[in-house]
Protein backbone atom coordinates (compact mmCIF):
# COMPACT_ATOMS: atom_id res chain seq x y z
CA UNK A 1 0.00 0.00 0.00
CA UNK A 2 1.62 3.68 -1.06
CA UNK A 3 2.55 5.06 2.15
CA UNK A 4 0.63 8.48 1.50
CA UNK A 5 -2.78 6.31 1.50
CA UNK A 6 -1.57 4.27 4.24
CA UNK A 7 -0.90 7.43 6.70
CA UNK A 8 -4.65 8.82 5.28
CA UNK A 9 -6.07 6.02 6.68
CA UNK A 10 -4.03 6.17 9.58
CA UNK A 11 -5.17 10.01 10.06
CA UNK A 12 -8.76 9.90 9.70
CA UNK A 13 -8.67 6.93 12.19
CA UNK A 14 -6.90 8.99 14.36
CA UNK A 15 -9.50 11.89 13.76
CA UNK A 16 -12.98 8.96 14.14
CA UNK A 17 -10.97 8.22 17.22
CA UNK A 18 -10.76 11.30 19.03
CA UNK A 19 -14.77 12.19 18.07
CA UNK A 20 -15.32 8.65 19.07
CA UNK A 21 -14.08 9.33 22.79
CA UNK A 22 -15.35 13.30 22.70
CA UNK A 23 -18.85 12.22 21.89
CA UNK A 24 -18.44 9.56 25.02
CA UNK A 25 -16.65 11.98 27.43
CA UNK A 26 -19.22 14.73 26.61
CA UNK A 27 -22.33 12.50 26.42
CA UNK A 28 -23.77 13.98 29.78
CA UNK A 29 -23.27 17.40 29.10
CA UNK A 30 -25.49 17.18 26.00
CA UNK A 31 -28.24 14.67 27.26
CA UNK A 32 -30.20 17.44 28.74
CA UNK A 33 -30.54 18.85 25.97
CA UNK A 34 -32.39 17.31 22.43
CA UNK A 35 -29.94 19.81 20.55
CA UNK A 36 -26.46 20.27 21.58
CA UNK A 37 -26.50 23.73 19.19
CA UNK A 38 -29.50 24.98 21.10
CA UNK A 39 -26.87 24.34 24.37
CA UNK A 40 -23.81 24.82 23.72
CA UNK A 41 -20.65 24.59 26.35
CA UNK A 42 -20.20 26.87 28.56
CA UNK A 43 -16.81 25.65 30.13
CA UNK A 44 -14.28 23.77 30.05
CA UNK A 45 -14.52 20.35 31.54
CA UNK A 46 -12.05 17.65 33.28
CA UNK A 47 -13.34 15.42 29.87
CA UNK A 48 -12.20 18.18 27.75
CA UNK A 49 -8.96 19.49 29.93
CA UNK A 50 -7.78 15.41 29.83
CA UNK A 51 -8.00 15.29 26.01
CA UNK A 52 -6.55 18.41 25.61
CA UNK A 53 -3.42 17.66 27.56
CA UNK A 54 -3.07 14.10 26.01
CA UNK A 55 -3.10 16.31 22.21
CA UNK A 56 -0.87 19.02 23.95
CA UNK A 57 1.98 16.89 25.49
CA UNK A 58 2.30 14.49 22.23
CA UNK A 59 2.24 17.10 19.58
CA UNK A 60 3.97 19.63 21.58
CA UNK A 61 7.39 18.36 20.46
CA UNK A 62 6.94 16.58 17.63
CA UNK A 63 6.67 18.57 14.23
CA UNK A 64 2.84 18.40 13.22
CA UNK A 65 1.64 21.64 15.20
CA UNK A 66 -0.02 21.40 18.94
CA UNK A 67 -1.50 24.71 18.16
CA UNK A 68 -3.25 23.13 15.27
CA UNK A 69 -4.50 20.06 16.87
CA UNK A 70 -5.81 21.93 20.03
CA UNK A 71 -7.76 24.37 17.60
CA UNK A 72 -9.00 21.57 15.81
CA UNK A 73 -9.79 19.20 19.14
CA UNK A 74 -11.35 22.90 20.23
CA UNK A 75 -13.88 22.39 17.11
CA UNK A 76 -14.51 18.43 17.79
CA UNK A 77 -15.24 19.28 21.68
CA UNK A 78 -17.27 22.12 21.32
CA UNK A 79 -15.65 24.74 22.85
CA UNK A 80 -15.44 27.49 19.72
CA UNK A 81 -18.76 29.00 21.75
CA UNK A 82 -19.50 32.67 21.84
CA UNK A 83 -21.29 32.22 25.06
CA UNK A 84 -19.91 35.08 27.34
CA UNK A 85 -18.53 33.61 30.15
CA UNK A 86 -17.74 36.43 32.26
CA UNK A 87 -21.42 38.37 32.05
CA UNK A 88 -22.84 34.51 32.81
CA UNK A 89 -19.90 34.12 35.80
CA UNK A 90 -19.46 37.59 37.64
CA UNK A 91 -22.39 40.08 36.14
CA UNK A 92 -20.26 41.80 33.96
CA UNK A 93 -21.81 44.19 31.57
CA UNK A 94 -19.46 44.90 28.93
CA UNK A 95 -19.65 47.61 26.00
CA UNK A 96 -19.62 47.31 22.69
CA UNK A 97 -15.98 48.97 22.86
CA UNK A 98 -14.85 45.40 25.24
CA UNK A 99 -16.49 42.30 23.89
CA UNK A 100 -17.11 39.88 26.68
CA UNK A 101 -14.64 37.06 27.37
CA UNK A 102 -16.27 33.84 25.56
CA UNK A 103 -15.52 30.51 25.96
CA UNK A 104 -13.55 30.34 22.52
CA UNK A 105 -11.19 33.04 23.95
CA UNK A 106 -10.72 31.04 26.86
CA UNK A 107 -9.99 27.89 24.98
CA UNK A 108 -7.83 29.53 23.23
CA UNK A 109 -6.02 31.28 25.76
CA UNK A 110 -5.89 27.56 27.75
CA UNK A 111 -4.16 26.19 24.37
CA UNK A 112 -1.28 28.25 25.38
CA UNK A 113 -1.17 28.34 29.04
CA UNK A 114 -1.53 24.64 28.83
CA UNK A 115 2.04 24.72 27.23
CA UNK A 116 3.28 25.23 30.87
CA UNK A 117 3.35 20.56 31.14
CA UNK A 118 5.22 20.78 28.04
CA UNK A 119 7.39 23.41 29.55
CA UNK A 120 7.94 21.38 32.79
CA UNK A 121 8.81 18.25 30.78
CA UNK A 122 12.04 19.55 29.55
CA UNK A 123 13.55 21.27 32.65
CA UNK A 124 12.66 16.59 33.83
CA UNK A 125 14.67 15.89 30.94
CA UNK A 126 17.24 18.03 30.34
CA UNK A 127 17.76 19.45 34.11
CA UNK A 128 21.30 19.41 33.63
CA UNK A 129 21.94 22.11 30.67
CA UNK A 130 19.50 24.46 32.33
CA UNK A 131 21.47 24.25 35.83
CA UNK A 132 24.36 24.72 34.07
CA UNK A 133 23.05 27.96 32.31
CA UNK A 134 21.90 28.79 35.97
CA UNK A 135 25.63 28.12 36.68
CA UNK A 136 26.58 30.45 33.65
CA UNK A 137 24.13 33.34 35.54
CA UNK A 138 26.56 33.06 38.17
CA UNK A 139 29.87 33.12 35.93
CA UNK A 140 31.09 29.82 37.01
CA UNK A 141 29.73 27.79 33.46
CA UNK A 142 31.25 28.72 30.28
CA UNK A 143 29.33 26.25 28.39
CA UNK A 144 26.00 27.26 29.68
CA UNK A 145 27.23 31.21 28.89
CA UNK A 146 27.42 29.90 25.65
CA UNK A 147 24.25 27.84 25.29
CA UNK A 148 22.19 30.89 26.66
CA UNK A 149 23.97 32.86 24.22
CA UNK A 150 22.64 30.69 21.37
CA UNK A 151 19.17 30.51 22.81
CA UNK A 152 18.51 34.41 23.56
CA UNK A 153 19.82 34.84 19.81
CA UNK A 154 17.33 32.53 18.21
CA UNK A 155 14.35 33.74 20.71
CA UNK A 156 14.80 37.45 19.82
CA UNK A 157 13.35 37.47 16.64
CA UNK A 158 10.05 35.17 18.01
CA UNK A 159 9.78 37.66 20.98
CA UNK A 160 9.56 40.56 18.94
CA UNK A 161 7.16 39.74 15.73
CA UNK A 162 5.22 37.96 18.97
CA UNK A 163 4.48 41.34 20.80
CA UNK A 164 3.58 43.02 17.39
CA UNK A 165 1.64 40.72 15.61
CA UNK A 166 -0.07 38.49 18.91
CA UNK A 167 -3.33 40.00 18.77
CA UNK A 168 -3.98 40.03 14.73
CA UNK A 169 -2.97 36.47 14.71
CA UNK A 170 -5.54 35.45 17.31
CA UNK A 171 -7.93 37.33 15.83
CA UNK A 172 -7.32 36.11 11.92
CA UNK A 173 -6.11 33.03 12.68
CA UNK A 174 -6.59 31.58 15.80
CA UNK A 175 -9.70 29.23 15.22
CA UNK A 176 -9.71 29.22 11.08
CA UNK A 177 -9.28 25.49 10.07
CA UNK A 178 -8.88 26.32 6.49
CA UNK A 179 -5.81 28.07 7.42
CA UNK A 180 -4.38 25.72 9.33
CA UNK A 181 -5.12 23.05 7.55
CA UNK A 182 -3.16 25.15 4.45
CA UNK A 183 -0.61 25.21 7.03
CA UNK A 184 0.09 21.42 7.59
CA UNK A 185 -0.34 21.05 3.88
CA UNK A 186 2.39 23.75 3.19
CA UNK A 187 4.92 22.90 6.25
CA UNK A 188 4.82 18.81 5.31
CA UNK A 189 6.08 19.78 1.78
CA UNK A 190 9.26 21.75 3.27
CA UNK A 191 9.66 18.87 5.28
CA UNK A 192 9.63 16.14 2.61
CA UNK A 193 11.66 18.67 0.72
CA UNK A 194 14.50 19.45 3.63
CA UNK A 195 14.32 15.76 4.64
CA UNK A 196 15.29 14.62 0.98
CA UNK A 197 17.85 17.58 0.42
CA UNK A 198 19.75 16.28 3.65
CA UNK A 199 19.27 12.66 2.15
CA UNK A 200 21.49 13.97 -0.61
CA UNK A 201 24.22 15.66 1.25
CA UNK A 202 24.87 12.85 3.62
CA UNK A 203 25.29 10.44 0.12
CA UNK A 204 27.50 13.02 -1.42
CA UNK A 205 29.03 14.00 1.73
CA UNK A 206 29.61 11.91 4.87
CA UNK A 207 30.37 14.76 7.06
CA UNK A 208 26.79 16.86 6.45
CA UNK A 209 23.75 17.22 9.09
CA UNK A 210 26.90 16.39 11.92
CA UNK A 211 27.25 19.44 13.36
CA UNK A 212 26.22 19.27 17.42
CA UNK A 213 24.95 22.56 19.55
CA UNK A 214 28.31 23.41 21.13
CA UNK A 215 29.67 24.06 17.48
CA UNK A 216 26.46 25.75 16.38
CA UNK A 217 27.41 29.45 15.85
CA UNK A 218 25.48 32.51 16.97
CA UNK A 219 24.88 33.27 13.18
CA UNK A 220 22.76 29.77 12.52
CA UNK A 221 21.07 30.46 15.49
CA UNK A 222 19.48 33.13 14.92
CA UNK A 223 19.01 31.71 11.41
CA UNK A 224 16.38 29.07 13.35
CA UNK A 225 15.39 31.71 15.26
CA UNK A 226 14.15 33.42 12.39
CA UNK A 227 12.55 30.11 10.62
CA UNK A 228 10.78 29.80 14.45
CA UNK A 229 8.98 33.50 13.26
CA UNK A 230 7.05 31.25 10.67
CA UNK A 231 5.66 28.95 13.15
CA UNK A 232 3.16 32.05 14.44
CA UNK A 233 0.60 30.63 11.99
CA UNK A 234 -1.46 28.45 13.69
CA UNK A 235 -0.82 24.71 12.12
CA UNK A 236 2.76 25.18 11.11
CA UNK A 237 4.60 23.86 14.01
CA UNK A 238 7.29 25.30 16.43
CA UNK A 239 9.11 22.24 16.47
CA UNK A 240 8.93 22.10 12.46
CA UNK A 241 10.42 25.30 12.08
CA UNK A 242 13.25 25.04 14.55
CA UNK A 243 14.07 21.04 13.86
CA UNK A 244 14.21 21.83 10.10
CA UNK A 245 16.12 25.02 10.96
CA UNK A 246 18.82 23.18 12.26
CA UNK A 247 18.77 20.78 9.33
CA UNK A 248 19.39 23.49 7.10
CA UNK A 249 22.85 24.66 9.17
CA UNK A 250 23.65 21.02 9.21
CA UNK A 251 23.24 20.28 13.18
CA UNK A 252 22.69 16.20 13.36
CA UNK A 253 18.89 15.36 14.12
CA UNK A 254 19.41 14.57 17.90
CA UNK A 255 21.42 17.63 17.81
CA UNK A 256 18.83 19.53 16.30
CA UNK A 257 15.73 17.94 18.33
CA UNK A 258 17.67 18.76 21.48
CA UNK A 259 17.85 22.56 20.22
CA UNK A 260 13.99 22.74 19.51
CA UNK A 261 13.10 20.97 22.86
CA UNK A 262 15.76 23.75 24.49
CA UNK A 263 14.89 26.50 22.79
CA UNK A 264 10.60 25.93 23.05
CA UNK A 265 11.19 25.87 26.98
CA UNK A 266 12.35 29.25 26.29
CA UNK A 267 9.92 30.24 24.17
CA UNK A 268 6.98 28.40 25.53
CA UNK A 269 7.44 30.23 28.92
CA UNK A 270 7.48 33.67 27.10
CA UNK A 271 4.36 33.11 25.49
CA UNK A 272 2.69 30.97 28.51
CA UNK A 273 3.66 33.96 30.71
CA UNK A 274 2.30 36.82 28.24
CA UNK A 275 -0.75 35.13 27.83
CA UNK A 276 -0.82 34.63 31.55
CA UNK A 277 -0.47 38.42 32.19
CA UNK A 278 -2.85 39.42 29.55
CA UNK A 279 -5.25 36.61 29.76
CA UNK A 280 -5.24 35.10 33.43
CA UNK A 281 -7.53 37.00 35.42
CA UNK A 282 -10.34 36.21 32.79
CA UNK A 283 -9.37 33.02 32.25
CA UNK A 284 -9.18 32.00 36.68
CA UNK A 285 -12.86 34.23 36.77
CA UNK A 286 -14.26 32.21 33.83
CA UNK A 287 -13.08 28.54 34.12
CA UNK A 288 -12.51 25.95 36.80
CA UNK A 289 -8.98 25.75 38.52
CA UNK A 290 -9.17 22.19 38.47
CA UNK A 291 -9.52 21.13 34.85
CA UNK A 292 -7.48 23.47 34.38
CA UNK A 293 -4.43 21.56 36.24
CA UNK A 294 -5.64 18.50 34.92
CA UNK A 295 -4.72 19.35 31.97
CA UNK A 296 -1.32 20.87 32.74
CA UNK A 297 -0.50 17.63 34.40
CA UNK A 298 -1.59 15.19 31.77
CA UNK A 299 0.85 17.67 29.22
CA UNK A 300 3.65 17.38 31.58
CA UNK A 301 3.41 13.49 31.25
CA UNK A 302 2.32 12.57 27.22
CA UNK A 303 5.60 15.15 26.87
CA UNK A 304 7.77 13.36 29.04
CA UNK A 305 6.81 10.60 26.63
CA UNK A 306 6.80 11.99 23.23
CA UNK A 307 10.15 13.64 23.54
CA UNK A 308 12.10 10.67 24.35
CA UNK A 309 10.49 8.76 21.45
CA UNK A 310 11.01 11.63 19.02
CA UNK A 311 14.69 11.83 19.80
CA UNK A 312 15.43 8.25 18.85
CA UNK A 313 12.93 8.11 16.61
CA UNK A 314 13.98 10.85 14.09
CA UNK A 315 17.73 9.89 14.32
CA UNK A 316 17.07 6.83 12.48
CA UNK A 317 13.73 7.36 10.21
CA UNK A 318 13.84 11.57 10.02
CA UNK A 319 11.26 13.39 9.49
CA UNK A 320 9.05 12.22 6.46
CA UNK A 321 6.58 10.31 8.41
CA UNK A 322 5.47 13.32 9.92
CA UNK A 323 5.03 15.17 6.65
CA UNK A 324 2.83 12.64 5.70
CA UNK A 325 1.01 12.39 8.69
CA UNK A 326 0.21 16.32 7.89
CA UNK A 327 -0.96 15.78 4.63
CA UNK A 328 -3.21 13.12 5.69
CA UNK A 329 -4.92 15.05 9.14
CA UNK A 330 -4.91 18.29 6.84
CA UNK A 331 -7.28 16.14 4.30
CA UNK A 332 -9.07 14.63 6.88
CA UNK A 333 -10.04 17.80 8.68
CA UNK A 334 -11.14 19.38 5.52
CA UNK A 335 -13.41 16.71 4.81
CA UNK A 336 -14.73 16.27 7.66
CA UNK A 337 -15.66 19.81 8.86
CA UNK A 338 -16.52 20.82 5.12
Amino acid sequence: MPIGTLFFAGARRIILLIMSITQVLTAETRSQDASFAESPKNEIAYSDATILGLVEGLTEYVPVSSTGHLIICNALLGLNSDAPLQAENDGTIHSQEQPPYTLADAAYAYSIVIQIGAIAAVVVLYWKDLWQMALACCGKSARGRSLISKLLIAFIPAAVLGLLLDKHIESYLGNNLNAICGALIVGALVMLWVERSRKLKRSKNKGAGTLSIESLSLKKAFYIGCLQCLAMWPGTSRSMTTITGGYLVGLAPAAAAKFSFLLGFVTLSAAAGYKILTDGADLLSSLKLGPMITGILVALITSLIAIKWLVSFISQHGMALFAWYRIALACAILIYFN
